[in-house]
């Protein structure tokens, strides 16, 4: 490896990669973008070993010179589908995905995917964030009704987390919200629940860090729905640039160093005796619109993280 190409991994539409991608292009670093579910039907792959691997990807007239990669950023890719209709379909598609995942696996990576996946976990990132340091809120993963009850009588006020990102058939999003311990019944058993003892809140924090360069946005929420989670409901948002204290900042550090992460967005909440208490980390979490509502320049530092300039 060690070229001067960067390759960007994602969807089609992704306005947090075209914001890094229009600051690439402003430097004269040329980019390659495609979405890796364009693999097999309209992505061709031919890649060979010999002292190392060497080859290409082709997507129409564009083609990717692996040797030439000098950082990947696997960002918001859709996955590999392959059609029914296609003889021994579930396994073309494991072929496809494990071929095509294989060699991306070789290159030099923001973040790279198995890592991603890895520290997506919100239990390892809870034992993570306590490992070095962190203040962490008392939590409980199950589906025994029993114990979720338990866990409420002891622990209340309690909320309900989502382990993944909430969105339902049908498109209905599950936030962050209380628990009320009258309908903890026997639906627990259905699936994993994560509760988590609420934890008093001054404000929040979301802190985006990119090789060690933290950016940290105070964001105080200015309706009942959006102190509960500021997810759900971002038109009653008030964003401030902000800067964690010294001993945060360094165990924000320590904790990407743990997962082998360059980048992540932690979230924060602040109680009002001034305690962060950590809450999760997202390794490839959204950033753009806290760039817009703050003018702090974190599409600048993936730039230079991509690029490989040390700032």
């Amino acid at each position: 490896m060690g070229g001067r190409t960067v390759a960007v991994f994602t969807g089609e539409l992704d306005v947090t990669a075209d914001a890094v991608i229009v600051e690439l292009h402003r430097r004269g670093v040329p980019v390659f973008r495609c979405d890796p579910a364009a693999f097999p039907a309209e992505m061709t792959l031919g890649a060979r070993f010999g002292a190392g691997w060497t080859g290409h990807l082709r997507v129409g007239r564009r083609v990717l010179d692996v040797a030439d990669v000098a950082c990947a950023w696997w960002r918001r890719p859709t996955p590999i589908t392959v059609p029914a209709e296609v003889p021994e379909s579930q396994w073309v598609r494991r072929e496809a995905v494990a071929g095509l995942r294989g060699v991306l696996a070789v290159l030099p990576w923001l973040n790279h995917p198995e890592d991603i996946r890895a520290a997506e976990h919100k239990p390892l990132q809870l034992a993570t964030a306590a490992r070095v340091g962190f203040a962490v809120p008392e939590t409980v993963l199950t589906n025994d009704p029993d114990q979720a009850r338990a866990f409420v009588e002891a622990y209340a006020p309690v909320i309900y987390k989502p382990l993944t990102c909430g969105v339902l058939d049908g498109g209905r999003v599950i936030y962050a919200g209380p628990v009320d311990p009258a309908a903890l019944d026997d639906a627990v058993r259905v699936t994993a629940h994560l509760f988590q003892r609420q934890v008093p809140k001054a404000y929040e924090v979301r802190a985006t860090v990119v090789d060690g360069r933290i950016f940290a946005a105070r964001i105080d929420a200015l309706s009942e729905r959006g102190r509960q989670d500021w997810r759900s409901d971002y038109r009653n948002l008030r964003y401030t640039a902000d800067r964690l204290p010294n001993d945060v900042a360094d165990k924000a550090r320590h904790y990407l160093r743990l997962l082998r992460l360059r980048f992540a967005a932690l979230d924060f909440v602040i109680t009002p005796g001034g305690e962060y208490v950590f809450l999760e980390a997202n390794p490839n979490g959204q950033w753009a619109w806290i760039e817009d509502e703050t003018g702090m320049p974190i599409a600048d530092a993936i730039a230079d993280a991509l690029e490989g300039v040390a700032r």
